[in-house]
């Protein structure tokens, strides 16, 4: 959170105050808006999680698996929500900006998005586990 809002304060000083700081905000409706935060969220989440426990996936394809997740979340879910995939990020911005129209979609889209991911992840990874314990 200091951290964003940190970034916005050096954004606000050496740029003024244009395009809102980078501020979230929906180009779509705010449903729209909501379901493509937690499914970006959910592809984010799952990756990061494969990457971190599978002890295939260190080091540099650990990072470019996630640098390019977000990547392709942002050009996906970006145009429409901003894909900003994380509260923090939202918060500074909004913070110094002042905007804090449908704010509320940056902070419950990314916490449900974060569970779902996490739970798929937990669900397609039970099966490996057990036949693993029989072996």
């Amino acid at each position: 959170m200091l951290g964003a809002l940190f970034g916005a304060l050096t954004l606000r000083l050496l740029l003024g105050d244009i395009a809102l700081l980078g501020a979230t905000v929906p180009s779509g409706s705010a449903v729209q808006s909501f379901g493509l935060e937690v499914l970006l969220t959910a592809v984010l989440m799952f990756v990061i999680i494969s990457v971190a426990t599978d002890t295939r996936a260190v080091g540099t394809p650990a990072a470019l698996a996630i640098g390019f997740t977000v990547a392709l979340d942002a050009m996906w879910g970006g145009p429409i929500s901003g894909a900003s995939m994380n509260p923090a990020r939202s918060f500074g911005p909004s913070l110094i900006a002042g905007v804090w129209e449908n704010q509320w979609i940056y902070w419950l889209a990314p916490i449900l998005g974060a569970m779902i991911g996490a739970a798929l992840y937990q669900w397609l990874r039970e099966p490996q586990k057990k036949s693993q314990e029989t072996l």
